[in-house]
């Protein structure tokens, strides 16, 4: 057999298997949500509401019936998930201000890393409360880092802590959304921002409308 053939033929097979074999790698998708119980999803037995679209998830993959949690908190429990480590080993790893620095270390492994090296390409979506840049004083008008990207995430598109304290914008990697060099962002948690009033300063009183 012709020695050019036999080695044309080989690649060819290596080619084919390799391509097989990609195509095998499931796709991986972790839906992390704040106060969402076990039997909240009706794929789990909940009968006042219904989650038809993440019933066809847990049909179509693995469902799994013995969960833990290492924290009730939405940073801590972060923390676990992405680092693998219970985050009451380390401190600083309670729930974050907005403006926070990134707790997760860049020069360890990561949930996302760890499927970069596997060949995946990762991307996060949502709320992020884990802290950004390296200190607690940043320019938001730049780009902020590290970040998602710098401990394996491909892609982002984040708000940065919660939707009750600032900083409430969008980011798209390391840039926040929507920004306009006219109207600059400006984050301070001691301080008052311009002239504009406080709670603190300016309480309002709340009644019972009922």
């Amino acid at each position: 057999m012709n020695h050019k053939f036999l080695l044309s033929l080989i690649v060819c097979f290596a080619s084919f298997n390799f391509y097989a074999t990609a195509q095998k790698k499931p796709n991986v998708i972790i839906i992390y949500a704040n106060d969402l119980g076990y039997g909240d999803l009706s794929c789990y037995g909940a009968t006042k509401i219904k989650t038809p679209n993440i019933d066809a998830l847990a049909k179509q993959g693995l469902r799994f019936t013995n969960g833990h949690a290492t924290a009730s908190t939405c940073t801590p429990s972060r923390y676990s998930l992405m680092t693998g480590r219970y985050a009451w080993r380390k401190k600083g790893t309670g729930v974050l201000p907005g403006d926070a620095a990134l707790i997760i270390p860049t020069d360890n492994s990561s949930l996302p890393s760890i499927f970069q090296q596997a060949g995946y390409k990762t991307g996060l979506v949502g709320k992020w409360h884990l802290g950004l840049g390296n200190a607690v004083e940043k320019d938001w008008n730049k780009e902020v880092k590290p970040g998602p990207k710098e401990v394996g995430f491909d892609y982002s598109f984040i708000l940065p802590a919660t939707a009750d304290r600032a900083l409430t914008v969008f980011m798209e990697n390391q840039l926040v959304v929507g920004l306009d060099p006219n109207d600059p962002i400006t984050v301070d948690y001691k301080n008052p921002v311009g002239t504009d009033p406080t709670g603190k300063d300016s309480p309002r009183t709340v009644k019972n409308a009922c």
